[in-house]
């Protein structure tokens, strides 16, 4: 049986029972991570045109428990807000974790289970770094994703590929940020296809220029 997931928003609705158990840490060793998580196609799409998601799918033996045992904050865009609502009949599931949304037509603050930022990237992310904790969950969507690419702040990818080719849709990766080199830290396969890619930035690379 598969579980059909909206980019990541669904993933995180199904598994909120398993969020909402765990007592979050205040404080971890080393600085915070943002990593970049999503369900992706063979070329690179994490929605049809329309923003349908009927391609991507979560087989029985594979889970992202071990995943969300190393985050304690979320991070997404507007619409991927929007369609996590539109999946959730208007809501989102309840959580302890913290659910941060860049929008810049939505005024700053807290509000409906979420805290609307207007911030640079930048600024934000050094902001949360300076308070401790787990790594940072950065949801997508694409644009929001060019943005933390362009100001080099993402450190980690975990991508769920499926075994599809759809030719056309949302891609994950949108133009318009300097190549950023990643190493090839896992990779497992799964039941059905699905691949897990584990990769962390380039230390020796990080700070190439535009």
């Amino acid at each position: 049986m598969h579980f059909r997931f909206c980019r990541d928003v669904v993933v995180f609705a199904l598994l909120d029972s398993f969020l909402t158990r765990i007592k979050w840490p205040s404080t971890t060793t080393g600085m915070r991570k943002v990593v970049l998580s999503a369900g992706v196609s063979l070329d690179g799409y994490i929605a049809r045109p329309d923003g349908a998601v009927d391609f991507l799918f979560m087989p029985r033996d594979y889970s992202m428990a071990d995943f969300f045992a190393t985050i304690d904050t979320a991070i997404m865009g507007r619409k991927t807000l929007e369609v996590g609502l539109r999946m959730g009949g208007g809501s989102l599931p309840r959580s302890n974790m913290p659910r941060y949304v860049f929008s810049n037509s939505q005024p700053a603050g807290e509000r409906d289970g979420v805290i609307f930022v207007n911030e640079s990237p930048v600024s934000f992310i050094d902001r949360l770094r300076q308070r401790g904790g787990k790594d940072i969950w950065l949801m997508g969507g694409g644009e929001l994703a060019r943005a933390f690419l362009n100001a080099d702040l993402v450190d980690r990818l975990y991508l769920g590929v499926v075994p599809v080719l759809l030719g056309e849709g949302i891609p994950l990766f949108p133009s318009g940020f300097p190549q950023r080199d990643f190493m090839l830290m896992e990779n497992k396969t799964y039941s059905e296809g699905l691949i897990a890619l584990t990769y962390e930035r380039s230390s020796t690379r990080r700070r190439r220029k535009s």
